[in-house]
């Protein structure tokens, strides 16, 4: 059997019958860093914003309290921002671009110490998902070793987290920038809707 790829399949419109493949529907790339050195921030930026385009949000860098796992490699202290992207990708280009924030953060490093750690995800107004290279049984294979987690949900106007959600992200503050980022997608939405 050959290989398929999207080129070569035929998709439908959007609202055809149950059971015919249809096109993901865009999503918001969101990017998490994590920084021990913050006089690279604007080289991070920069080098993000040559891969993916303008940003719309972003934070102010905030102490990364939840764990101290990063500290041998990273230093101290470490800090936490995030970046959302003006243009809405594919969903299925995650995994590339886990790919591509890996080698960012190579160039970034310090011999084998890394002092950027780079956490790409996507949202969508149901859900949050981020990219992994490390497996489990809640982890959803995508390709090339990347996986997916599905990390937090949102109902009831909130994002809620799922039991194994990293500590960060059961916090207010982060999903509290989410539903930021989420409003932002919305009204992205409702203008292409608008337009077509």
């Amino acid at each position: 059997m050959g290989k398929v790829t999207t080129k070569d399949y035929q998709f439908e419109e959007e609202g055809s019958d149950m059971g015919v493949v249809n096109r993901f529907e865009k999503e918001k790339l969101v990017i998490g860093v994590l920084i021990s050195r913050l006089e690279l921030m604007d080289s991070v930026k920069d080098a993000l914003k040559s891969r993916w385009g303008a940003i719309d949000l972003e934070t102010e860098p905030f102490i990364f309290d939840f764990t101290d796992y990063y500290n041998p490699e990273m230093g101290t202290p470490v800090y936490r921002c995030f970046f959302s992207f003006a243009e809405l990708i594919e969903p299925e280009a995650l995994a590339d671009i886990k790919l591509c924030t890996n080698d960012i953060e190579a160039g970034f490093a310090e011999g084998r110490n890394r002092k950027v750690n780079l956490d790409p995800g996507i949202l969508s107004l149901s859900k949050f998902i981020l990219a992994t290279t490390k497996n489990n049984v809640h982890r959803v294979p995508m390709r090339c070793g990347i996986y997916g987690e599905l990390t937090l949900q949102f109902k009831n106007r909130d994002f809620h987290p799922l039991e194994w959600t990293y500590p960060d992200f059961v916090s207010r503050k982060n999903r509290d920038i989410l539903i930021r980022i989420r409003d932002i997608y919305r009204q992205q939405l409702r203008e292409k809707k608008a337009q077509s």
